[in-house]
């Protein structure tokens, strides 16, 4: 497929990856760490995957302070000028429309297209050519997000629902976005797969970045304007840093989804471009245990050391990064993660409930284990 030459990708690089504690922590979280056994961390393979649509130089990663220089190590290629630093985070619109202010002043009519730095797709080129569809429908004035075709009733996603055909030559398979679903029961996941409009949300949005931007000034003028404001002083360094410690304290911890998609709906302006392709956000254990299984139950997926782990008659997943000996004799279906200073055991059923693991031990002050 050849590069689109309007084209810029996006990769915010933000997060700690909680329900995968104690092995993503704030100082090495789940985009920096190799989880599907391919020699990449998932941020490697997320540039690597955008870079023959975007072509080389035309890729920027928002990401905290904290994590530069292990951004710079995995991405050497990186310009600086691509490399956006966030203060602290402020969720996902400062991220993807910070991006986008700045690309849009240094090339006026630029396509933006935002993806999280920790999923996981197997089939790149399925993946580019939904991608492509996604642009055309870009240039056309809309915002498009690209849905996976479902494979089961998940209720660890959200949901988009999908409408009428939006007519766009160059991406035949665009729909009108009729709504956008928080992540539902599991009856309701059941009747949205048996209906076949749903989709499931990935988060992914390419827009042309003064149509999103536009979005955003609608719904979030104050917002909007704070952005615009520190886009204005970013490529001058001796002007960044003073906007930064005036505005950022200011800025507005809101999702994109809130900010721009669901109101560009309302208005009309959101489509859909349907993904038949694997696609993971790899959100728990029980999902990294899927990726090695190849999806199948009563096998023991092993990350780490394997000389240092026994099994007899397990499945699961043990992730080993200490020197001991792990030995799991007679469990099916168990997580366990085994790190110097921290060991966490829990079932693949559970492990969504990781999170509040990490919320009791960040009540308990013991911050060094995160």
């Amino acid at each position: 497929m050849a590069t689109l030459d309007d084209f810029y990708s996006i990769i915010p690089a933000g997060g700690t990856g909680s329900r995968l504690w104690p092995l993503s922590r704030a100082d090495a979280p789940k985009f920096l760490h190799d989880l599907t056994g391919s020699g990449k961390t998932l941020l490697r393979a997320t540039y690597d995957r955008l870079t023959p649509l975007s072509g080389t130089g035309r890729t920027m990663v928002v990401t905290g302070r904290a994590h530069r220089a292990a951004v710079e190590a995995q991405i050497p290629e990186l310009e600086d000028a691509n490399i956006v630093l966030e203060a602290d985070p402020r969720d996902s619109t400062v991220a993807v429309a910070l991006a986008a202010a700045i690309l849009r002043r240094r090339e006026p009519d630029v396509i933006v297209g935002s993806f999280a730095a920790d999923h996981v797709i197997a089939d790149e080129r399925a993946f580019r050519r939904v991608t492509a569809e996604a642009v055309a429908a870009a240039r056309a004035g809309y915002i498009a997000t690209i849905g996976i075709t479902p494979t089961e009733p998940a209720i660890g996603f959200g949901y988009i629902r999908a409408g009428d055909s939006v007519g766009v030559a160059d991406a035949p398979r665009a729909a009108i976005v009729r709504e956008f679903v928080e992540k539902p029961s599991a009856q309701v996941a059941q009747r949205y797969l048996d209906e076949g409009d749903y989709l499931w949300n990935a988060g992914m949005f390419i827009a042309r970045a003064d149509v999103l931007l536009a979005e955003l000034a609608a719904e979030e003028p104050e917002l909007a304007a704070q952005i615009e404001e520190l886009a204005e002083a970013w490529d001058e360094p001796a002007r960044r840093g003073p906007a930064v410690d005036r505005i950022w304290p200011q800025l507005q911890k809101i999702a994109i989804d809130y900010s721009v998609a669901e109101p560009a709906a309302a208005r009309g302006r959101m489509v859909v471009v349907p993904g038949d392709f694997d696609w993971d956000d790899v959100g728990d254990f029980s999902a990294v245990a899927k990726l090695h299984n190849n999806g199948r139950r009563g096998r023991l997926a092993i990350l780490g050391s394997e000389g240092t782990v026994l099994a007899d008659s397990a499945s699961g997943i043990v992730v080993s990064q200490s020197k001991r000996i792990v030995s799991v004799v007679g469990i099916h279906d168990v997580v366990v993660v085994d790190t110097p200073d921290a060991l966490l055991v829990t079932t693949t059923d559970n492990a969504q409930r990781v999170k509040q693991v990490v919320d009791a031990v960040r009540r308990s002050g013991n911050t060094d284990a995160l």
